[in-house]
Order: structure tokens, then sequence, then C-alpha cells
């Protein structure tokens, strides 16, 4: 196997469950958060998130263009706010307002996320070098790309915890999509 086939099949397969656990997910819970902790995402950003999770990185990685993705603004709106490791606090970050507007971002992502690992191709995959701007660590493109599925694959897997928090009837075969 080669890493186009290996990544290609984790991308398939962690977008096709993260679809399945968005599907169980209702308006009226888009607000939940955890009760206890602090910095927690509401459903509803979880879910924004999830939509930009992989595909945009994997891009990111392949043209270079890590501008991040424009926040909506919001009419006397401060400066967002930022975690001590320079992560934007969740309280900042977007959230969706339907469970199909998210439904439609993630598809939108899992085929750029697609593209780019065709526009890298598995010479590039192999043997492109680059360090991601988190870590100076030089990996190959396909290390990186599986490193973004794993990204889409521990938010997946909040969001599942997410719906047991909240009393869906979720088992282990919602987790991986069965």
């Amino acid at each position: 196997m080669n890493w186009t086939e290996l990544v290609t099949q984790q991308i398939n397969a962690t977008y096709a469950a993260t679809d399945g656990l968005m599907k169980l997910v209702k308006k009226d819970d888009l607000g939940w958060k955890p009760k206890t902790g602090k910095n927690w995402m509401s459903t509803g950003q979880l879910l924004d998130h999830l939509t930009n999770a992989c595909g945009w990185c994997i891009n990111a990685f392949a043209t270079g263009n890590w501008t991040p993705p424009e926040l909506p603004k919001k009419k006397g709106a401060k400066a967002p706010k930022t975690t001590e490791l320079g992560m934007l606090a969740a309280e900042s970050m977007p959230s969706v307002k339907t469970v199909a507007e998210a439904r439609k971002k993630l598809a939108a992502d899992k085929q750029v996320a697609l593209d780019a690992i065709a526009k890298i191709g598995e010479p590039g995959l192999q043997n492109t070098m680059a360090a991601a701007p988190w870590d100076p660590t030089q990996k190959c493109l396909g290390k990186h790309a599986l490193e973004m599925v794993g990204h889409l694959g521990t938010h997946k897997a909040q969001l599942f915890y997410y719906l047991k928090l909240q009393g869906k009837p979720v088992h282990t075969g919602h987790l991986w999509g069965m």
C-alpha cells in the first residue's frame, strides 16, 4: 500500500463516520457543551470545527498557505480570545447554525482533502518534507496528511462523547461508522 491509498482510505472512513454522528445531532443540541471544566466548544462549534479539521489542513500542507479561514464578524465585536498556547479560545470559535450546514461543509472539506492528496501525488506524499506551523519537525507530507485525518478522528470521538453525555443512544458502531 502507498501513501495515496492509505490516506484516501482513512479519509473516506473517517469522514463517513463523522457524517453519521452529525446526523444524530438535533438543532436544539447545537448550544450544548459540558458543564464542568473550561474552554469547551459547544456542539455547534464542534460541528463547525469538524468541517475544517482535516481537508483544510492537508490543503495548507499542499499549498503552503496557512492563512486561517476568516471568522464571522459581529458588529462591535472585540478581537477573538486565545488560549495560553495561542489557539483560538472556544468562546471565540464560530458555530454552525444547522446540522445540514455542518454536513454540507464536511462534504466540501472531504473533497478538499481528496483534491489535495491528488495534487500532492504519491511522490510528493512520500518525498516532500515539511514542518507544521505548530511543530518544527520535518515529516513527509504523507505523514502530515495522515495526522490531519487523525485530528478529524479525535474531534469525531469528541462528538461521540458529546452525544453520549447528552443521553443519545450511541454505541461503538457509531464511532466507527458501522
